[in-house]
């Protein structure tokens, strides 16, 4: 690969991409256009980003705000899917890789960029999320990924090269984790989270209340859905921005969206991080309920069976591809009545559905009820079960001779 002459990095102000400023300069000899999408990590993260980016060397820094689209067409098709991956993970960093590396290719296409960076290191998922919307969006320009060629050979090497070249770090070699923030989530990585036979410590945790402090008394909360995206809380409508940051701080105040997991990576690693999504973990338990009460069974059996595939898309950065936007277009006709309101009850890191609503609900009182009526023959439950069990009589027959 010839040396590009000016690199558009994937940059957040952190460690790895703080170091890998000036390590592009001094390995590569090129000018560096620093990218950041603000997909809801928080404002200290952002502060002061440009400034950092151009001081550590690099000669320009877009900081683009991302959060409404992060959204829209990253957030609300993921949670329409159903899609959670190993049973336990919503998906927070893996959905936001797309975008940030979609806005990468932007920028660098518009500014003359002949190459493109970033800080995902050899054993992550995320050099995988990267380099493959890289392909679907700008296959021809060449990708540098330090990790997999410097010979920092850990966090605590990569502390040391920043301090050599005076570049300000918000990290120490006694108390190491690996964090990545947006709206919809925050994860925990690295310290003591790496042996898994460790207990997560109580400082990691940044959005939620542990059970313990949470308060004695429940909130409710009541979220409603058009076409299966969230678009109002209590009633009152919101931007998807605001709902989201909204549910965060009433999930985070009743201690809802802890998890702690072993996963397992497309890398072909297990590893260990713990993840708090406080209001993902109500939308997406609000949504589960009321698809109950408007999705007819096949429909959503064959769902839960896609939202499998979905996550496994979303995990292993295959965003930008047909497949993806086939399932979109299945789950976008399959949702066009679930349309309506849940209300939950929060308490203590639980959360308890108490109503669920909908103009377009499959629950049939007349025929759901105990009380008999004419909606339902009873009569007729007799032939359903002699042609269902008929191969089963069959068998037991055959087997009964064989005896």
């Amino acid at each position: 690969m010839s040396k590009p002459k000016r690199v558009a990095l994937a940059y957040s102000g952190g460690l790895d991409t703080s170091v890998i400023i000036p390590w592009l300069k001094e390995n590569y000899g090129c000018e560096v256009v620093a990218v950041c999408g603000d997909v809801g990590q928080g404002g200290e993260e952002l502060s002061g980003l440009q400034e950092k980016a151009l001081a550590t060397g690099a000669v320009e820094c877009y900081v683009a705000d991302l959060r409404e689209e992060f959204v829209q067409d990253y957030l609300w098709p993921m949670v329409r899917s159903g899609a959670v991956y190993e049973h336990k993970y919503l998906l927070g960093t893996s959905i936001a890789r797309p975008l940030l590396a979609k806005k990468q290719v932007e920028v660098a296409l518009d500014s003359g960029c002949d190459g493109l960076s970033h800080g995902c290191t050899g054993k992550g998922n995320d050099q995988v999320r990267f380099e493959l919307t890289y392909k679907a969006l700008a296959p021809h320009l060449p990708v540098i990924a330090p990790w997999r060629e410097w010979d920092l050979t850990s966090r605590e090497a990569a502390i040391a090269y920043a301090e050599k070249h005076d570049v300000p770090l918000n990290v120490s070699t006694t108390k190491i984790y690996s964090r990545d923030r947006n709206l919809w989530h925050i994860s925990h990585e690295g310290g003591a989270l790496e042996d898994p036979a460790n207990a997560a410590p109580d400082d990691i945790w940044m959005l939620t209340k542990s059970a313990a402090e949470a308060p004695d008394t429940p909130g409710e909360v009541t979220i409603s859905f058009e076409k299966a995206n969230a678009v109002a809380i209590d009633g009152v409508r919101m931007t998807g921005t605001e709902l989201v940051e909204t549910l965060n701080k009433l999930g985070g105040e009743h201690g809802i969206g802890r998890i702690d997991l072993v996963e397992n990576r497309f890398v072909g690693m297990k590893s260990r991080g713990c993840y708090e999504t406080p209001g993902g973990t109500l939308i997406v338990a609000a949504l589960r309920e009321l698809e109950a009460l408007t999705l007819d069974r096949s429909t959503l059996h064959y769902k839960q069976k896609l939202a499998v595939d979905y996550a496994d898309l979303v995990y292993n950065g295959l965003w930008f591809t047909p497949l993806r936007e086939s399932l979109d277009a299945f789950f976008a006709k399959m949702s066009e009545h679930t349309t309506g309101a849940v209300t939950l009850r929060l308490y203590k890191g639980n959360v308890d559905v108490l109503s669920r609503k909908s103009a377009y609900s499959l629950y049939d009182d007349a025929i759901a009820s105990f009380t008999m009526g004419e909606s339902y023959d009873q009569k007729d439950a007799l032939g359903f079960i002699n042609c269902t069990g008929l191969p089963i009589k069959v068998r037991a027959g055959m087997l009964k001779r064989h005896a």
